[in-house]
């Protein structure tokens, strides 16, 4: 078993078959040395974005759900990787997280939030899953999502 795979099967994560692109997009695009992950929602290993998922966070909303959605979505967009690599241990280093709250119009946990993400990166690619990362609040996203996650990884030759 890869060292990935590996670190993937400790924390009990079966990557799900990634999900069909809905509009007029490619899920990956690769260039150069360089892996584009489009973003990703929360959708579970059912095909389907849980109610837990959906909605906006408002200044009053509890952060353990905006955190487990951007965990979700990370690990969509790590099923998109393996799904466009082939082998996760390609992946040198994970360069960029974009993160995209549904938002009311506050919610200022939205750092601790995008860590479900972030930390999960670390979790699966050690040192070289530290990245840079934008995290922000937007006024909605596709099917009313909590939360969506893009990122770039950077390829080994």
């Amino acid at each position: 078993m890869s060292p990935v795979a590996l670190r993937l099967d400790e924390l009990g994560i079966v990557l799900p078959t990634p999900v069909a692109p809905v509009a007029n997009y490619v899920p990956c695009m690769r260039l150069g040395h360089m892996l584009i992950v489009s973003g990703q929602l929360p959708i579970g290993p059912d095909g389907k974005l849980a109610a837990a998922y959906v909605g906006k966070l408002g200044p009053d909303s509890p952060i353990e759900a905006a955190r487990e959605a951007a965990r979700l979505c990370a690990i969509n967009v790590i099923a998109q990787a393996a799904a466009a690599l082939g082998d996760l241990d390609r992946v040198a280093r994970v360069v960029r997280l974009g993160g995209f709250f549904n938002v009311q119009s506050t919610f200022d946990a939205l750092p601790q939030a995008m860590n479900g993400a972030s930390d999960l990166m670390v979790k699966v690619f050690g040192d070289a899953g530290r990245h840079a990362r934008t995290t922000v609040g937007v006024a909605h996203l596709p099917m009313n999502a909590l939360c969506e996650v893009e990122a770039m990884f950077e390829i080994a030759p």
